[in-house]
């Protein structure tokens, strides 16, 4: 239960990055902090303590329980996605840059046009 509140905590600690910042950059790195918050809360929901991995063989034969592979093989995907997602964002703000001079989100509001 500890783990689920820190990854809360760290879910939470993305916001405030996100909401407090004016960089650009910074907001993006909130953001990922955030995307990963949710890749570890997903990874430890299909944690079984004690459990084997999910590698059926001839060597498992016992009755032991295995981890939930499901979750781990949504986290891989998601991984590849806010990487993707985060390319795009960082591309954004470097072309916002490229014409504006700054990453600061009040001074491009100035600079309309």
């Amino acid at each position: 239960m500890t783990l689920f509140i820190l990854c809360f905590l760290l879910f939470l600690v993305g916001i405030h990055g996100v909401l407090t910042r004016r960089n650009l950059i910074k907001v993006v790195i909130s953001l990922t902090v955030m995307e990963f918050s949710i890749f570890l809360m997903l990874a430890l929901i299909g944690y079984i303590s004690g459990a084997e991995a999910p590698i059926l063989g001839s060597e498992m034969v016992s009755g032991a329980p295995v981890v939930d592979p499901l979750p781990q093989a949504m986290v891989l995907t998601a991984i590849v996605i806010a990487l993707a997602t985060n390319a795009m964002l960082l591309t954004i703000a470097i072309r916002l840059y490229k014409k504006y001079g700054t990453f600061d989100i009040r001074r491009i509001n100035e600079l309309k046009g």
